[in-house]
């Protein structure tokens, strides 16, 4: 795949962008970020309007830990492709980074307007109201989400989790055991559940 991209990199400045584009993606998959920097630069500056483009440079800028610039990446994404849902969902996660869990929960929410069973968009949305310390908010969001996942225990165990907190031990008891059934080696559901048979 990189031979065959990297035919496409002495082409008229948009086949070099898309070309760059993915040999920057594909390095940044391979854990190379400074050859995915190279290529995102390369991408940019051949293609200013590409959202792809502009995703991939701020996904190498947020890998290197520099959230804030990494987030004027995605928003000059969105602002040339408003529909640029990896732009999106990123930029939510930069802002989460950098504490800013309001601007985060409106980034998530308009994701879920476009993709309502992603589960990596419910996944945060619940992640964020859990941060806002509303646990029935995050409840809802979970139970959407294992609506999508049923069977992933880490959601589960996380709903057992906070079924506790509130004092609901009969379905903390549940979505425990739910996690169990799926993934036995978990140690902490394994306590609990000890703990909960004991009491």
């Amino acid at each position: 795949a990189l031979e065959t991209l990297k035919m496409f990199e002495k082409k008229d400045s948009r086949v070099k962008s898309a070309a760059a584009t993915n040999l920057s993606f594909l390095y940044y998959l391979g854990n190379e970020l400074e050859q995915a920097t190279n290529y995102a630069d390369l991408a940019v500056n051949s293609d200013r309007y590409n959202p792809a483009a502009l995703t991939n440079k701020g996904n190498t800028v947020f890998a290197n830990g520099d959230y804030e610039k990494a987030a004027e990446f995605y928003k000059e994404a969105l602002r040339n492709d408003s529909l640029c849902t990896e732009a999106l969902y990123n930029l939510g996660l930069a802002y989460k980074k950098v504490n800013r869990i309001n601007e985060a929960l409106d980034c998530f929410l308009k994701l879920h307007a476009i993709l309502p069973n992603s589960a990596q968009v419910l996944y945060q949305l619940a992640s964020i109201y859990q941060i806002m310390e509303d646990p029935n908010q995050a409840i809802e969001w979970l139970l959407q989400l294992i609506s999508v996942v049923p069977t992933d225990p880490h959601i589960l165990s996380k709903l057992g989790n906070l079924y506790d907190t509130e004092g609901d031990k009969s379905q903390a008891f549940h979505y425990y055991c739910e996690s169990y059934r799926y993934f036995p080696s978990n140690i902490e559901v394994i306590e609990w559940l000890g703990a909960y048979y004991i009491d």
